[in-house]
């Protein structure tokens, strides 16, 4: 089920927070900034993969961290050499990437999943687009996804079933 909150994402109850990335991300920006200020072990682990295995737009890459919340970055188009310069986010890419995470979701059997309004930020995609693909990607799932629709900072947003 997909809910749409208002609140602080860095203080979701959720047991898997998603992100969009790009290859060669170096996470300065946004919800990435907020995820490489508390775990800067996970975007040096990000890069390191992406250093050994030059991923695809599409692919994801999940990590755990030591609070036993799990990491997932969708990557969802190439980086630059520039990290200055902000690539615009693949239809395509972000679709493959929500198909795999729903695969995942279930393999794993991860619980809940938080993740802001996906590469619709600045220059990026339409909200609205995004949320189809999401519709036909996640909504089928059985746990609770949560898409902070408003960031709020400090503010514990109303997660049902959480």
């Amino acid at each position: 089920m997909i809910y749409e909150v208002e609140g602080d994402i860095m203080l979701s109850r959720a047991h898997v927070l998603v992100n969009a990335v790009s290859t060669r991300d170096a996470m300065t920006r946004d919800f990435g900034r907020k995820l490489h200020d508390r775990y800067p072990a996970m975007v040096e682990a990000y890069n390191a993969w992406c250093e050994e295995t030059n991923p695809e737009p599409g692919e994801i890459w999940s990590w755990l961290g030591t609070d036993n919340v799990t990491i997932v970055n969708l990557i969802t188009h190439e980086g630059d050499e520039d990290p200055s310069r902000v690539g615009r986010p693949d239809k395509i890419a972000l679709n493959r990437a929500f198909r795999r995470l729903s695969k995942l979701v279930t393999d794993e059997r991860f619980k809940s999943i938080a993740m802001p309004k996906i590469a619709s930020g600045k220059g990026a995609l339409d909200w609205h687009e995004v949320q189809g693909m999401m519709d036909s990607q996640l909504g089928e799932l059985l746990i609770p996804l949560f898409i902070y629709v408003v960031e709020l900072e400090g503010q514990v947003a109303s997660e049902p079933g959480m």
